[in-house]
């Protein structure tokens, strides 16, 4: 790892560590419960912050699974190309030495 990777992880650690403190002092300053209605006859009395934590995942991890699906299917593609690609320079290697250069003092000549 380099001096300028190192350097970004810290900057990485510290903005990380910023956000998950203001989600706590939130999640502390609005920890009071709020009745949802799911049916006329279901009420959860849920903290505010669980609402808002389960509104994000539900938004979140399909967007997460969908980039992951695609990450992995690019992976996968990438794979496939460089097996061919290397196949490819197999195949040409061979042909060139299958190919045999015979200097023109050495080809035989008719009588």
């Amino acid at each position: 790892m380099t001096t300028g990777e190192s350097g970004l992880q810290v900057i990485r650690t510290i903005v990380w560590a910023l956000i998950v403190a203001a989600l706590a002092v939130f999640a502390y300053a609005n920890w009071f419960r709020i009745d949802v209605t799911i049916w006329s006859s279901v009420v959860l009395n849920t903290p505010l912050p669980m609402i808002i934590l389960t509104s994000f995942l539900a938004g979140f991890l399909p967007m997460w699974l969908f980039h992951r699906a695609g990450c992995w299917r690019l992976k996968r593609r990438i794979a496939a190309l460089e097996a061919a690609q290397r196949s490819l320079i197999a195949t040409q290697q061979e042909r060139e030495e299958a190919t045999i250069v015979i200097p023109e003092s050495e080809k035989p000549t008719l009588p």
